[in-house]
């Protein structure tokens, strides 16, 4: 395996367009001199951090209140059925996420995944999505802290004028949110460990105010008999329809285990922490989320839930006015929990940028004292203040959803080609026959080789046969897939055409996803660990690889149907 480009493809690279889908590959040499370096991030965290983190980062506000929006216009008392379903669409995804951590464990998120599989023009919009997301999302987030305190005090003129929203010169300002925001930015300046012990203190106290809204709901609803599920149009008032409805709507509402991945670098054993603490941040989340819904839909008829505070209200219908107390403070945590989950990735995906020359290298500067992106989460940290100090982002907030399932389809795109279309670069053999990464000597199978050239040709053919196959299959699966999606969301089309379009692309996915399953995968047993980028002259050597440890089942085809029918109109107001 030569360990450079051909001249042929190097001209390629050089061009515009061979730059954008240049891939990213792992340069073993350049690792090394990575770990001498004294510019690191610190592999503090544990699976206990891990999981702090995600759940912080997931359970936002807004589960206070979709409840009571769902209920009322998707499913009725079915809610708790609509959050199975997209916990189970949310699971997809995250096990998509969870493999890429093990086999990419760097800095990044998807902007490196799809950096290494697919290349950089896609990694370029990825990666400014995210920042995107991240951005929008925290100023909302930090935007919504002041009205809550409000309710918790009796009223925004109770606040101080330092925290309550001020008018000036017809602009409302909302200094409370910049200075929580600039708490939060010093906070993750001082290190990943602190960071995320106090996710995990503030992930604690948003749990229990959960906890004691499913404690105390279910003993009211024990008393009362459940009114909430003796209306007259049943348990499934809206019909599959409204269900499927309500499921594609409380999915976002799962987002942040992708934040997790963001600090796989940070990790002290990734291969084995990254998939379990993704997997039990968002069984956390989602058995929270079922038994809030379950409680407070029996309670109260959803047609008499308060769309804005649907669980405060439920409670005072039945005389427990003080209860908004304690479900205020759990809200107030849960904003902060959020706005912690919206500030941690961003400077690392601006390191990961700036690494590879795609940023300025100050934003790839690490703290000595700290080990963290000081620079990058001090300029993060200013920007989000000020567009939660001078600007309402709730009308942009629906750019965030598209970066969401933007990077959720890349990622399970991505698992898809390293599954079935490895990049060329990386010498894929199984894991039993690997030579070492500095090619001082050749395993049987490829001393083999060397003797039988007929052999070898036939192996490589038969490579390629595979490839060819499973390349087409995967397009043609993708390109199904949008004309599903393109003929159910425009509804200038007739009826019957968009009818006869879904049915004719859905043959075409389902035909497809029968060849791709009869190709075999490739023997892809790598590890790809380089840390964060390309080097600054961008060297493409050697193949780091190391066997992982464990295995996923794959659920990339799965994830990418699901994420790419996902409404992209929806709102994100999960955290608001």
């Amino acid at each position: 395996m030569p360990s450079c480009l051909s001249s042929v493809e190097n001209e390629m690279m050089d061009n515009g367009f061979g730059s954008l889908i240049r891939r990213k590959r792992v340069d073993a040499a350049t690792q090394a001199r990575q770990k001498l370096a004294t510019q690191q991030l610190a592999r503090k965290l544990s699976l206990f951090d891990l999981t702090a983190i995600g759940v912080g980062a997931t359970i936002g506000a807004g589960v206070y209140i979709l409840v009571g929006t769902v209920a009322r216009e998707h499913t009725g008392p079915s809610l708790t059925i609509s959050f199975f379903i997209g916990g189970i669409a949310a699971a997809l995804s995250a096990f998509c996420y969870a493999e890429l951590a093990c086999r990419c464990p760097s800095a990044g998120s998807a902007y490196h995944y799809s950096y290494v599989c697919i290349g950089e023009g896609v990694a370029w919009l990825i990666g400014w999505a995210l920042i995107l997301e991240y951005t929008l999302g925290g100023a909302a987030v930090a935007r919504g802290i002041a009205p809550n305190l409000a309710s918790f005090f009796g009223g925004m003129d109770k606040l101080s004028s330092i925290l309550a929203r001020q008018t000036i010169f017809g602009i409302v300002v909302d200094p409370g949110a910049a200075i929580l925001v600039f708490i939060i930015t010093a906070l993750l300046c001082t290190g990943i460990k602190e960071s995320s012990l106090a996710q995990a203190i503030i992930t604690t106290i948003n749990i229990s105010a959960l906890v004691f809204i499913v404690l105390a709901g279910a003993y009211l609803g024990c008393k009362t008999g459940w009114p909430g599920y003796e209306v007259s149009s049943g348990y499934f008032a809206f019909g599959a329809n409204g269900l499927l409805a309500g499921s594609a709507t409380v999915f976002f509402s799962y987002i942040g285990f992708d934040i997790v991945a963001s600090t796989t670098e940070e990790v002290k054993n990734p291969q084995r922490d990254m998939p379990f603490g993704i997997g039990i941040a968002l069984s956390i989340c989602g058995i929270l989320y079922m038994l809030v819904s379950a409680v407070i839909v029996g309670l109260v008829p959803y047609y008499a839930l308060d769309p804005d505070t649907p669980i405060s209200s439920a409670f005072a219908g039945y005389g427990m006015e003080w209860a908004v107390y304690i479900i205020t403070i759990g809200t107030v945590n849960a904003l902060c929990a959020s706005l912690i989950g919206s500030i941690i990735p961003q400077p690392r995906i601006l390191m990961a940028m700036a690494r590879d020359g795609l940023l300025p290298s100050f934003f790839s500067d690490i703290s000595k004292h700290t080990q963290v992106p000081v620079k990058g989460t001090i300029a993060t940290g200013i920007f989000i203040a000020i567009l939660a100090f001078f600007m309402d982002v709730s009308q942009l907030a629906g750019m965030v959803s598209v970066g969401t399932l933007l990077s959720f389809t890349i990622v399970a795109l991505s698992i898809l080609i390293l599954r079935y279309v490895p990049p060329d670069e990386l010498p894929f053999l199984p894991s039993d026959q690997q030579s070492n990464v500095n090619g001082q000597h050749l395993d049987a199978h490829g001393a083999d080789l060397l003797e039988r050239p007929l052999l070898e040709q036939n192996v490589a053919q038969d490579k390629l046969r595979r490839r060819k196959i499973a390349v087409w299959s995967i397009t043609m699966v993708c390109f199904g897939i949008l004309v599903v999606v393109a003929a159910v969301s425009t509804k200038s089309l007739s009826s019957i055409l968009r009818f006869i379009l879904s049915g004719v692309a859905g043959m075409l996915v389902i035909c497809f996803l029968a060849v791709l399953s009869s190709v075999d995968q490739a023997d892809t047993n790598e590890s790809f660990t380089k840390s964060g980028g390309l080097a600054e002259e961008k060297n493409w050597g050697e193949v780091h690889r190391q066997p992982i440890s464990g295995s996923l089942f794959n659920h990339g085809l799965s994830s990418l149907i699901l994420a790419s029918l996902a409404p992209s109109e929806i709102i994100f107001d999960i955290h608001d």
